[in-house]
């Protein structure tokens, strides 16, 4: 499957896997310290919102349900490869549509992995089954789990633009319940509305105050603030003389660190990626198994320069 977004500010650019536009040596990174494992739970999510990377909403399945057999698998191939993962991370789509959701956690959360999920707090976290099944992981596991937050911003007519007027105070009924019981959170938020990062994070720190939200939103794992992902915003190819230029080097990419397991719409087995935010591009696709994904990425993607190498974001804590 294409790219789902033109790149219509890039052309010329990011064609060749080694070689820039101008000729230079594209940037590469290995995977030198595997510290996260995600994995997507499939496209459909209850919501659709306003600009999502991965085009999860009630219909798109464009990534199937990942099963408990499936992480099973993986966990024994973690073991296997000696892959010295402290995590692993579901996302979506909305993670707790898949009715193994609470079955995967368990797995890993048993083979003493933290596990770290990403929700929007709504209707399918807040069924009965579902917080039967989270208390029980809560009781058993304590801290190992930490549930992340989708809330795009601090106001509720901001956050209700992207996802949907009511939503803001829906997610809160659902952070609250998590709340009430224990549970460890994080929340995502989104720069997207020119305010500089003092300020988004002073806001996060008035609403988690309000609700009485035991989250710290000067701690960058704890309140995630991405970048928003723009393929119409002209960015550069970072070369390999882009790291001394910019003072990083690439164990601080998040693909030196994680890979993504996927699942197909029609694929008999699930698919390694490179990185979580390029579900849908192939030349990021790394094989069937972990050990084929422990080749080197080279960058050649926008989201790799503007949300990764430029804009330091992280989808891990």
């Amino acid at each position: 499957m294409e790219d789902q977004a033109p790149r219509t500010a890039n052309i010329g650019k990011f064609q060749d896997i080694f070689v820039t536009a101008d000729g230079q040596t594209r940037a590469s990174v290995p995977l030198t310290k595997p510290e996260t494992l995600w994995i997507n739970t499939g496209t459909l999510c209850n919501i659709e919102c306003a600009n999502c990377y991965i085009l999860s909403s009630p219909t798109n399945d464009a990534l199937v349900y990942f099963t408990e057999a499936e992480l099973r698998d993986y966990l024994d191939q973690l073991e296997t490869r000696n892959w010295q993962v402290r995590e692993i991370g579901f996302t979506g789509g909305e993670p707790f549509m898949n009715p193994d959701m609470i079955a995967m956690a368990r797995a890993a959360l048993e083979r003493g992995y933290d596990v770290l999920i990403l929700t929007n707090a709504m209707r399918p976290m807040m069924r009965k089954s579902i917080k039967a099944g989270l208390l029980e992981l809560q009781e058993r596991f304590g801290d190992k789990l930490t549930l992340r937050i989708s809330v795009d911003h601090f106001k509720p007519d901001l956050h209700d633009i992207e996802r949907g007027e009511g939503s803001f105070e829906i997610t809160l009924e659902g952070m609250r319940w998590l709340r009430d019981n224990g549970f460890r959170m994080a929340v995502a938020g989104r720069s997207l509305w020119g305010e500089t990062d003092a300020d988004s994070r002073a806001g996060y720190a008035a609403l988690f105050r309000e609700n009485g939200f035991d989250i710290d939103a000067a701690n960058p794992g704890e309140t995630v603030l991405f970048p928003e992902m723009d393929e119409t915003v002209e960015v550069p190819e970072i070369t390999t003389s882009c790291w001394g230029i910019l003072n990083k080097t690439p164990d601080s990419v998040m693909c030196a660190s994680s890979r993504m397991v996927v699942k197909r719409r029609g694929a008999e087995r699930p698919s390694v990626i490179a990185c979580t935010l390029l579900p849908y591009s192939e030349e990021f696709e790394m094989g069937h198994s972990l050990e084929e994904a422990e080749r080197d990425v080279h960058l050649n993607h926008p989201h790799c320069a503007k949300f990764c190498v430029l804009g330091g974001a992280s989808c891990s804590a």
